[in-house]
């Protein structure tokens, strides 16, 4: 459907209210949010959660509601948001503005949408003010653990260093489960559950599109931390996540806006405001590289059989091998692991799918689009094709990395210096407190 006709069927999307419960042990937040005669309850459920008075509770499954409504708003794309379930102040109101409008950048770049001359309202109908909450810190550090190559990194990183560990899981696969079983940290695991009716419409012609999902993952595990008494929440996104995939209406459009260094900033000044001024929210890697990350990664040998990036295959457990994020993955640990680790990650080896030329063009190429996945940067997927032609010592080169020393890195003569260059990078814009910088910093000198 055409988003100018939603628009005018759905004038208003409606934020109504949200009810938290006890359910078996689980603490379980239910959503309510109307769109004319639609309406939506989507939920998430945090498993088996200590007693606490629900009042204290209310700050945090409020603001979650406030991200979780993207999911449903943006099937029509309704002008008027209408906020009955709590109160937001001015600042509150720009801070939200912004994160739906950057945070869904590549749904309007892939659904046409213009922003600027049709764009939206966040409307406030409630005088219910919720208190910012606090509670005794007793814990250290609660992980937002995925299963994937940079989390796991984290996770080897700081099970060395800290007693006191938690890892947080929303939806974990079978594979993650298992990985985070090999350790003896308190793993607080939570479920969302989308709305059926949500897909029926989709199924039926309205609108859809990447959501900021970083961005939930942001408050439920800062939500998590309160209940279960952490200090410092800490996620795996690094210094490449910084970088767009392309241009729309003269603003870059980013698939990663909620894992950069903006929404950081932007998420550790409204929680400490408005949610608890006792959690602390920051990024492990953040200094780093995605390829520094994959050589780091790569002196770990326990993992290589059981970690998954692949979106396509998340369920499955297996890498596609065709997608975005496996060939990016792919390129950037090449270099560092033999031909037998290789086979034992991916049971494959992109190298050899000539039909991948175009797509590696597309995640080094400035004039084209990057892909809409988490990949590399530009810089970094071309540092990674010159280090997997140094291995081979520029013989027998694999079809498809033939392709790219003849085609792509002819044009690049630069990008060998740049390769060590962006190894020994070290960004200092991070958040890291500085015991956490130090262990970082000492991982990457061993």
């Amino acid at each position: 459907m055409d988003y100018k006709e939603l628009r005018k069927k759905y004038p208003e999307f409606v934020y109504e209210n949200f009810k938290i419960e006890s359910v078996n042990m689980d603490l379980k937040i239910e959503f309510s949010f109307s769109c004319g005669n639609i309406k939506f309850t989507p939920f998430v459920i945090i498993k088996d959660t200590p007693n606490l008075d629900p009042e204290k509770l209310n700050v945090f499954a409020f603001n979650l509601g406030m991200v979780e409504l993207l999911s449903y708003w943006k099937a029509t794309y309704s002008p008027k948001i209408i906020i009955k379930s709590g109160y937001l102040d001015e600042w509150q109101k720009d801070w939200w503005k912004k994160l739906y409008t950057k945070g869904m950048g590549q749904y309007f770049y892939e659904n046409k949408i213009n922003f600027k001359t049709d764009s939206f309202d966040i409307l406030i109908d409630s005088d219910k003010k919720f208190s910012t909450a606090g509670g005794k810190i007793e814990n250290n550090i609660l992980m937002a653990f995925s299963g994937g190559i940079d989390s796991t990194l984290s996770l080897d990183i700081l099970n060395k260093n800290s007693e006191s560990f938690g890892l947080f899981m929303m939806n974990p696969t079978m594979q993650t489960r298992e990985m985070a079983d090999n350790y003896k940290n308190q793993q607080i695991i939570a479920g969302r559950g989308i709305d059926p009716d949500l897909l029926r419409i989709n199924n039926n012609g309205y609108l859809n599109g990447h959501t900021p999902i970083s961005a939930y993952l942001a408050f439920l595990s800062v939500f998590s931390a309160y209940i279960y008494g952490y200090k410092y929440v800490v996620f795996s996104n690094e210094r490449s996540s910084n970088e767009g995939n392309a241009k729309f209406l003269g603003e870059e459009i980013n698939h990663q806006y909620s894992k950069t260094f903006e929404f950081e900033n932007d998420f550790r000044e409204y929680s400490k405001k408005y949610l608890s001024d006792g959690i602390e929210y920051f990024s492990f890697l953040r200094p780093l590289y995605n390829l520094q990350i994959a050589k780091l990664f790569a002196k770990n040998h326990n993992h290589f059989s059981l970690v998954k990036s692949c979106n396509v295959n998340q369920k499955s457990g297996t890498w596609c091998l065709t997608c975005p994020k496996c060939l990016s993955t792919f390129i950037l640990l090449y270099p560092f692991i033999t031909s037998t680790e290789v086979e034992e990650i991916f049971s494959g080896n992109v190298y050899t799918n000539e039909d991948l030329f175009p797509l590696l063009e597309s995640l080094v190429d400035k004039n084209k689009v990057k892909p809409f996945e988490c990949v590399g940067t530009r810089e970094e997927i071309l540092a990674g094709l010159f280090l997997s032609v140094q291995k081979h010592d520029g013989f027998d080169l694999p079809p498809l990395l033939k392709m790219a020393q003849d085609k792509i890195l002819s044009k690049y003569s630069d990008m060998l210096d740049k390769s060590d260059i962006l190894l020994k990078s070290w960004d200092e814009s991070n958040n890291l407190p500085k015991n956490y910088e130090r262990i970082l910093r000492e991982e990457i000198q061993k």
